[in-house]
């Protein structure tokens, strides 16, 4: 149950939105009492944070494993930033809600979901650097703000990239990584 009021619960916060959102919007769409809800949750918020933490985590450990197993920076450059743009064919609503809807959460849960964002942004820092060091990607980039670009580029797309239209996931992933790499590949 507990699956299937987040499930519903993240449809409507794309469609409403968490504000517009009620508890009781969530159980009767799954037919069941608010009882059935507060079983699992203690409140809406808890319920968002619990969003915010499945998809965050799930992220940082696909990113682990990525980080951990790709041989070249560049590798794991293009992996990582596959990794965010399929992602949004397989996860789309989740990832709209945790984009979308930090500003809902409480001052310390918010912060706990930010220390984990820094965390996805600093490995992808790391890699940036060791890609610059290593000369696979050229030396006078500065590796915090080619990051905050990687990140801008791939995470808006969740606002407006359909997996359905004219583009696919693999291709706006391939568009994305010839763009980047293109403007961070050392002259061979």
């Amino acid at each position: 149950m507990k699956n299937e009021l987040i499930k519903h619960s993240i449809d409507l916060f794309v469609e409403k939105g968490y504000s517009a959102t009620s508890i009781k919007d969530i159980v009767d769409t799954l037919g069941v009492t608010k009882g059935s809800f507060y079983y699992h949750f203690t409140s809406k918020e808890e319920l968002l944070m619990d969003i915010h933490l499945q998809y965050i985590d799930e992220l940082l450990s696909r990113q682990k494993r990525i980080v951990e197993t790709e041989k070249t920076s560049r590798d794991k450059l293009v992996k990582i930033v596959e990794l965010v743009i399929r992602d949004i064919e397989k996860q789309g609503p989740i990832g709209r809600v945790y984009y979308r809807e930090i500003r809902h959460l409480t001052p310390e849960n918010a912060a706990i979901i930010r220390q984990k964002r820094g965390e996805f942004r600093d490995n992808i820092e790391q890699v940036m650097a060791e890609g610059i060091e290593n000369g696979e990607f050229r030396k006078e980039l500065q590796p915090k703000m080619i990051t905050f670009a990687i990140l801008g580029i791939t995470n808006w797309s969740y606002q407006w990239f359909n997996p359905q239209g004219e583009l696919s996931v693999g291709e706006l992933a391939d568009m994305y990584t010839d763009f980047i790499l293109n403007g961070v590949l050392a002259e061979k």
